[in-house]
C-alpha cells in the first residue's frame, strides 16, 4: 500500500516538474519574442546648403560602437533626385535601418522613409511635413529668424557666407562655420516647395531633436513637428541649426536609442 502511494506521489511530482519546465520555456520564448530588435544599419541624410561631411563626428561615434553607417550625398538639385539618392542607398542595406535626416533632409526622409527597409526615423532639427504640406508653407506659419538667404537667378539658393556663422552654426568654432559657409552647396529653391505625399512618420516610430536656438527653422515649428509625429523628443538648449555637428554625442545617443528600441 505504502509502495503504491509512493509511486503515485513520484508520478505526480514528475508531472509537476514537467509542467513547470513547460511554463518556464514558454516564458523564456515569450521574453525573447518581446525583446526590441537590434538594428545595426544607420543612414544619415544631410540638409540644404551643406554636404554629408558634417555628419563625421556622429559617424565616428556610431562606427566605433559597431554600427554600419552610410552617409548619403544627395545632389540638392530637385526633390525627386534627392529622394532617389536616399532610396539608392537604402537598396544597398543588408537589413532594416534607422533613417536620419537633418533640416531639409527631414523632408527627404519623410518620403523615402516609406521604404520597407526603414524601421524608424530620426529627425535632427528637421522638417517633417504632413501630406499636402511644403517646407516653405510651414516656414511662413512659423517664420525663421535668419535673413541671410540669397536666391540666385538660376533658381539655386545659398546663405550669405558672412552671415553663415550667426545664422546656421553659432555654437561651432567660427573657423568651422567659415569652412561650412565657403564649402556651401547651392540648393534648388524648388525643393522647399515640394508637396509631401503620405508621410513615413505616420507609419514608423520616430525620434526628434529640437535645437532650441535654431535660426534656420523656428524651434516652435520643430516642436510642432515632434508633437504631431508623437516622436520621442529631446531638446538641446542653446543649440544652433548645426546641432548635429555641435552636439554629436547627444545626436548619436538618440540614434542609438532608436536602433535599440524598435519593437
Amino acid at each position: 500500500m505504502i509502495h503504491n502511494h509512493y509511486q503515485k506521489f513520484m508520478k505526480t511530482l514528475k508531472a509537476l516538474k514537467f509542467l513547470c519546465l513547460l511554463l518556464l520555456t514558454g516564458l523564456s520564448f515569450s521574453s525573447v519574442a518581446q525583446q526590441p530588435k537590434l538594428i545595426k544599419n544607420i543612414v544619415l541624410v544631410h540638409g540644404a546648403f551643406v554636404d554629408g561631411s558634417g555628419w563625421k563626428p556622429v559617424y565616428d561615434i556610431l562606427y566605433k560602437k559597431g554600427y554600419h553607417v552610410t552617409v548619403v550625398q544627395q545632389p540638392l538639385n530637385s526633390f525627386s533626385n534627392d529622394v532617389a539618392a536616399v532610396k539608392r542607398v537604402l537598396a544597398l542595406q543588408n537589413g532594416p535601418c534607422i533613417l536620419v535626416g537633418h533640416s531639409y533632409g527631414g523632408a527627404i526622409i519623410t518620403v523615402s522613409g516609406n521604404d520597407p527597409k526603414v524601421a524608424g526615423l530620426v529627425y535632427i532639427a528637421a522638417h517633417a511635413p504632413d501630406k499636402g504640406e511644403t517646407e516653405a508653407g510651414n516656414g511662413k506659419l512659423y517664420p525663421s529668424a535668419y535673413k541671410s538667404l540669397q536666391k540666385g537667378a538660376d533658381g539655386f539658393d545659398y546663405i550669405k557666407p558672412e552671415q553663415f556663422y550667426a545664422d546656421f552654426a553659432a555654437d561651432l568654432p567660427k573657423y568651422r562655420a567659415t569652412f561650412m559657409a565657403d564649402a556651401q552647396m547651392p540648393t534648388a529653391d524648388a525643393v522647399f516647395h515640394a508637396v509631401m505625399p503620405a508621410p513615413a512618420w505616420r507609419s514608423r516610430p520616430s525620434w526628434y531633436m529640437v535645437a532650441a536656438a535654431d535660426r534656420i527653422i523656428n524651434p516652435d515649428l520643430e516642436r510642432l513637428y515632434a508633437k504631431r509625429a508623437t516622436s520621442k523628443t529631446v531638446e538641446i538648449a542653446g543649440a544652433s541649426h548645426a546641432v548635429y555637428e555641435s552636439h554629436p554625442m547627444e545626436v548619436a545617443n538618440m540614434i542609438i536609442d532608436a536602433a535599440t528600441h524598435i519593437k
